[in-house]
């Protein structure tokens, strides 16, 4: 009898639905598909600068609860109509967390918050709230960290990160440059620039790798290059990145790399030492610095959630508090009116005639 030498460590293996039927089960409709497409339009108009306005990319660290996730994209519809002239606001609408070590995966991976991992529950809740999300007016962000789990959302996202772990991954910069939205590379978790630029370099290129297709299929993926990838600066290990020195040598680096220089600002992570009382002031020194005539950052992204803080997930699930973060800790929505407001209100004049647009 031959020794059994497969699949060792496997504990099982389930089946899922496939990307095609949770398109079918949950459609984009007509006037959704138009919706998704014309915010794609908008940022890629940013991103080549025929567009002066900023794109701001707002919202929870991550989704724990869909209710109160459709609460704030509707607080979130009402300020966007409000600054639209000068900011094009994006909600983060993130299912997937990236772990150092241990703990909580996102919406998609454990949806009850209780380590069942139902991740077809997952995908369902996740796609329903996007379409949601967008039936409400607004454009959807997220993370695109598994790198299958983006045909079953892609077609309703219109902008997506790769965090600061994986930006150095060839599965990631491979599946960004099929990705139908424009994508930010952030800078790595030591906040150095290299592996974005390198990132940069490679997701503008064609790309050829395993996969799966709409039927669930393993499949060669042929990708055609993603032209509208950029940097997004979140500080690392060493400090915030976002002051003008930092942009300055961002500028210098992206130059040098012979990929465009375009450049978002997060304002959280690093920038803030993880204080979301800090985002707006980092938002302050943005908005300064293009008042000083800087050109070449176009976007920023802001942890906002309904209430501040954070909380820890408790066993009793009735015991979470509403409308705060899971994850890292959020400013509430007050602050983050204000924030967005004093910064829509300085720059409205100024965009328009901003060099390089």
């Amino acid at each position: 009898m031959s020794a059994v030498i497969d699949d060792l460590n496997i504990a099982s293996n389930t089946a899922l639905i496939t990307p095609e039927q949770l398109k079918n089960e949950l459609p984009l409709s007509e006037a959704a598909q138009a919706r998704v497409n014309k915010d794609r339009q908008t940022i890629y108009s940013i991103l080549d600068r025929n567009d002066p306005r900023l794109f701001a990319v707002v919202g929870p660290c991550s989704i724990h609860d869909p209710e109160a996730a459709l609460d704030y994209a509707r607080k979130l519809k009402k300020l966007a109509d409000e600054v639209k002239d000068t900011l094009f606001l994006v909600m983060r609408v993130y299912f997937e967390k990236p772990r150092t070590s241990i703990g909580w995966k996102g919406l998609i991976n454990d949806p009850y918050l209780d380590d069942s991992f139902k991740i077809e529950d997952g995908l369902r809740m996740g796609r329903k709230l996007l379409l949601d999300i967008v039936d409400i007016g607004l454009p959807a962000s997220t993370e695109a960290l598994d790198p299958i789990s983006p045909q079953y959302l892609q077609d309703v996202i219109a902008w997506s990160a790769i965090g600061a772990r994986t930006t150095e991954s060839q599965t990631h910069r491979e599946m960004s440059s099929g990705l139908s939205s424009a994508v930010g590379f952030k800078n790595g978790t030591d906040g150095g620039l290299t592996v974005a630029v390198n990132a940069m370099q490679s997701v503008t290129s064609p790309h050829r790798f395993l996969g799966i297709n709409t039927q669930g299929q393993v499949s060669v993926v042929t990708t055609k290059g993603n032209a509208h990838a950029h940097v997004v600066l979140r500080g690392g290990s060493l400090g915030p990145n976002y002051d003008s020195v930092h942009i300055a040598l961002c500028e210098q680096a992206l130059e040098k790399g012979g990929v465009n220089s375009n450049i978002v600002v997060d304002c959280s992570h690093a920038n803030s030492s993880k204080d979301p009382d800090v985002q707006p002031l980092v938002l302050k020194d943005i908005t300064h610095q293009i008042l000083e005539g800087n050109s070449s950052i176009i976007g920023v992204m802001l942890e906002s959630n309904i209430n501040a803080g954070n909380q820890s997930i408790p066993e009793d699930l009735s015991k979470l508090k509403y409308g705060v973060s899971v994850t890292d800790a959020c400013m509430d929505w007050s602050t983050t009116e204000n924030a967005i407001r004093g910064m829509a209100a300085k720059l409205k004049d100024i965009l328009p005639t901003r060099q390089g647009n």
